[in-house]
């Protein structure tokens, strides 16, 4: 009951704060909107600094990890598109958006904060490696499945306007200029000054809180609604078995130590981000079940990340 009431409650209480705030008209849209946007494009950036660039980058990177992790991770996009495409008949495009939805876990609003409180700053390592390739590598196969999906429909995109959607939609992500700038202050080996880390530290403080609270305000907005079958799929694919297949292979398959294995299970266990929303309205389809599989599972996610950090050690 201590890793519920200390560990997860406090987080889920900032997000409530955050809806309640939004419901109750305390703060506006636009408001919520500009939180998010200082949060996503600038403090969050700064945090991906600071953590890649104080990485033991050789204890960080282990295969084992990376490997348990993303095999879990596109284990759920094979089970969402096969499901939405041939269990709920959606079309090739909203098969993707929502084969994105079942992929793209919380790995940094809720999954760093989550971690850091069950066992402190020092065990984010493995959770700062997962995220250094989280977002490129994601979109990058989400767009060049939604652009085979697009051409199969229209033949509208060739090979070409593929690789230039996977360029722009990856290298135009402020969160991935910060974990650039994080692997050229590790690898040179330069020492911050004072005055300079002093800054980032500050910025990097404000980042999770006014993440959390924005991401309130944001699934306030975006209430349960659509296809009830296809938002449990993606629920059951985020909380479940992604988290299942990564644990299982961390534990079993690639023997990962204690810390290791703390961070694949939990980054892997948590709910559909809200980039699954933002990957979806970006193309137009799949919009309603992908805002509503983020806002459902974020709420039961409560439950079972309470239920794997029982199972951890």
């Amino acid at each position: 009951m201590s890793m519920l009431l200390d560990v997860i409650l406090p987080v889920f209480l900032v997000i409530g704060f955050g809806a309640l705030a939004a419901a109750r008209g305390w703060i506006s849209q636009e408001a919520i909107d500009g939180v998010m946007r200082f949060a996503q494009n600038f403090a969050l950036p700064v945090l991906l600094f600071k953590g890649v660039a104080a990485l033991d980058l050789a204890v960080a990177f282990q295969p084992g990890l990376m490997l348990a992790f993303y095999i879990g991770a596109f284990s759920g996009f094979a089970f969402g598109f096969m499901g939405a495409r041939f269990v709920f008949h959606r079309p090739l495009t909203d098969s993707v958006a929502i084969a994105f939805a079942c992929t793209f876990s919380n790995s940094l609003l809720l999954g760093v904060p989550i971690t850091e409180r069950a066992y402190g700053a020092a065990a984010l390592a493995g959770n700062f490696a997962i995220i250094s390739v989280h977002a490129p590598l994601i979109y990058s196969v989400g767009i060049i499945a939604m652009e085979w999906a697009r051409s199969r429909e229209a033949g509208s995109v060739g090979a070409g306007g593929v690789a230039r959607q996977v360029l722009r939609g990856v290298v135009s992500q402020p969160l991935l200029i910060g974990i650039a700038l994080g692997f050229a202050v590790n690898l040179s080996g330069v020492a911050k000054p004072a005055f300079f880390a002093a800054a980032v530290d500050m910025v990097a403080a404000a980042g999770l809180p006014a993440a959390l609270f924005g991401l309130g305000g944001v699934l306030w907005r975006y209430r349960p609604e659509g296809d009830k079958g296809a938002i449990a799929m993606v629920v059951f694919a985020s909380l479940v078995l992604h988290p299942m297949i990564s644990y299982g292979l961390a534990r079993f398959g690639f023997g990962l130590g204690a810390e290791a294995l703390r961070s694949v299970t939990i980054t892997a266990a948590m709910a559909p981000g809200v980039n699954a929303y933002v990957f979806a309205n970006m193309y137009g389809v799949g919009k309603r079940v992908s805002a509503s599989a983020v806002l459902v599972a974020t709420g039961l996610s409560i439950f079972t990340t309470w239920g794997w950090l029982q199972v951890l050690p």
